[in-house]
């Protein structure tokens, strides 16, 4: 199963962890000292290290450095004083595969163990994820700045810290969280994807932690929650800043104790959830604002990773295009060198995302094997869309008159956007919340 190295001054507690992973059927070696630990690792090979943050010669983090610079296969975990939370932070930052509190969760230390022992090894075990490796999708691309991003999502995938992705709309934020997700030790479990800004806020609490039969009205059996679901995996957080502060408060506290409590019940249950969140706004500013808890947001923002927006890899861009257009076209159509050379001229506002509607949009109005600058239609709105005022609006009932009129302002302002919902709804002066409902509401698809 493997081979642990213990490292704790306290003889009961290592005696407590070892003989619980030996139940495991794991191996164990234990150490009191930083100076023991060291000596023990130049001995052996481990599958992880799990130390206290306080030794009597040093502490967990100096070891973790000096794992990382000389063991860099070998994760190491920390087992921090319970409530603090700057140690774990600090350990995380530091590159820290994950941490334990004490008094120290037997539950919370196998499942820690399980992942740990299914990272890739040198001596040649099976990659993780490959049993998804022909499903996984790919970030193209080969800029500079696509190649470190690549870079950074395969050493965030070894780890378990919480990953906060910014990034504008539509530059890959789900896919970088689903390559983490399928390329570390839980790519076996579930990889569950929420959008924050689309729940309705009194139904948040029950969508996240699930709620007991005859908790509320309509409540006619047990259901489980967004933290139940992806329990063992992922929990993908999009849109994190729309959370109301409500809603934040006691997401911090599921985060921090591993455990929720479902709508209608008396008691917790524990969850094993990783959390990688994101919002296209900048989360500094929205606490700055008020708008976002501090303490949530430190959670949260453990390690940044930024996905850099596509002008900023202009270089990437024909690649890019060939890709899509051979997946909806099947390879039969091509691009001209003028609408290469437009295409990598336009500023893109909606990324990858609006990079394929203007070419999805092109290979309809496209009448021959090659699609030229013209079709790609980068200086005009896809469609002329009708103006409120000349929508004939004669006999019909108030409702349906003020459906159409707004109906007809939101496919203007998608139109104008390039259909890039976010910034559709700050020209419309509304929350995304509400324009997905508007949107729902009078099927705008």
């Amino acid at each position: 199963m493997g081979k642990v190295l213990i490292v704790d001054d306290e003889a009961d507690i290592r005696e407590l962890l070892s003989m619980t992973l030996q139940r495991m059927g794991v191996e164990t070696d234990c150490a009191a000292t930083e100076f023991e630990a060291i000596q023990m690792l130049q001995k052996s090979s481990y599958d992880l290290c799990l130390t206290d943050m306080r030794l009597p010669d040093g502490d967990g983090l100096k070891l973790l450095e000096h794992v990382t610079a000389h063991y860099a296969a070998t994760p190491v975990a920390v087992i921090t004083a319970h409530g603090s939370t700057e140690n774990a932070v600090a350990a995380l930052k530091a590159g820290a595969f994950d941490y334990l509190a004490k008094p120290v969760s037997l539950n919370q230390l196998r499942a820690l163990v399980r992942s740990a022992l299914k990272l890739p090894r040198a001596s040649g075990a099976r990659k993780v994820g490959e049993a998804h490796a022909g499903a996984l999708p790919v970030l193209l691309g080969d800029s500079p700045l696509m190649q470190q991003t690549r870079q950074m999502i395969d050493r965030l995938a070894r780890s378990q810290a919480p990953v906060h992705i910014s990034g504008e709309s539509g530059c890959g934020k789900e896919l970088a969280a689903r390559l983490m997700h399928f390329k570390g030790p839980r790519c076996d479990a579930p990889f569950v994807p929420v959008n924050c800004g689309a729940i309705p806020e009194n139904l948040m609490e029950s969508e996240f932690f699930g709620y007991r039969k005859g908790a509320f009205t309509g409540a006619d059996q047990d259901k489980d929650g967004f933290f139940q679901a992806a329990n063992g995996g992922t929990l993908f957080l999009d849109e994190v800043a729309d959370l109301p502060i409500q809603m934040q408060v006691k997401l911090l506290r599921a985060i921090q104790e591993k455990k929720v409590r479902k709508v209608g019940a008396t008691g917790e249950e524990n969850v094993d959830v990783r959390i990688i969140s994101a919002t296209h706004h900048h989360l500094g500013d929205a606490v700055r604002d008020g708008k976002f808890r501090q303490d949530l947001f430190y959670r949260l923002n453990v390690i940044e990773l930024r996905m850099p927006s596509l002008r900023e890899m202009r270089a990437d861009i024909p690649v890019l295009a060939c890709e899509i257009l051979h997946r909806i076209g099947g390879g039969e159509i091509e691009l001209s060198p003028d609408a290469v050379s437009a295409l990598q001229e336009y500023a893109f506002p909606g990324n990858v995302r609006e990079l394929e509607n203007i070419l999805e949009r092109a290979l309809a109005l496209s009448a021959g094997e090659r699609i030229g600058a013209a079709e790609l239609q980068l200086t005009s709105t896809t469609a002329r869309v009708v103006e409120p005022a000349a929508v004939d609006l004669a006999g019909l009932p108030l409702q349906e008159h003020l459906d159409r009129v707004e109906k007809a302002a939101i496919l203007e302002a998608l139109e104008k956007t390039r259909f890039n919902r976010t910034a559709a709804a700050k020209l419309l002066g509304i929350t995304f919340r509400a324009l997905r409902y508007r949107m729902e509401r009078l099927d705008i698809n």
